[in-house]
């Protein structure tokens, strides 16, 4: 790790979680709204919205992600901007037998996998050349936890 990236501090993962919540829930409504002609990128960064059911309480969850497409699979990451804790949506998805992805007016729905070793380091410079942060949340988490890379396969 640099230098000049350090892992989160407790105080700063609890401002960035309610911030990526609530912007999420703005985003994930405009988004739908507009059938992905709005709020469609962050940072740069091409946005989908995944649906997915909490394991525990049975609701319908909705979370705007970054995403890759890679032929027919979509790629996302359980990055949660570099935090030291995997998003819970990742837990939820783990338990899902299929999501939901949509991508502009466009919703398919998916299996996901985790990417096994040599697929990641085929994926991971595609992912930072499409969302360049990725570097550095991978540098923040480095000795704290790995951020999964899921690949989500139609159905």
């Amino acid at each position: 790790m640099t230098d000049s990236i350090q892992p989160f501090t407790p105080k700063q993962e609890k401002i960035g979680s309610w911030i990526i919540n609530k912007v999420g829930r703005w985003q994930t409504t405009v988004y739908e709204l507009t059938g992905g002609r709005l709020w469609n990128t962050f940072l740069g960064g091409p946005v989908a919205i995944l649906t997915t059911v909490g394991r525990k309480t049975g609701a319908v969850r909705k979370v705007p992600l970054l995403f890759l497409k890679h032929g027919d699979s979509v790629v996302m990451t359980a990055s949660k901007g570099g935090m030291s804790k995997l998003p819970i949506w990742y837990h939820n998805v783990v338990a899902a037998s299929t999501v939901d992805i949509q991508v502009g007016t466009e919703k398919k729905t998916y299996r996901m996998r985790e990417a096994n070793l040599e697929e990641e380091t085929t994926l991971w410079p595609l992912l930072e050349a499409m969302y360049p942060d990725y570097k550095d949340y991978r540098a923040r988490t480095e000795g704290v936890r790995t951020i999964p890379v899921l690949i989500f396969e139609p159905v």
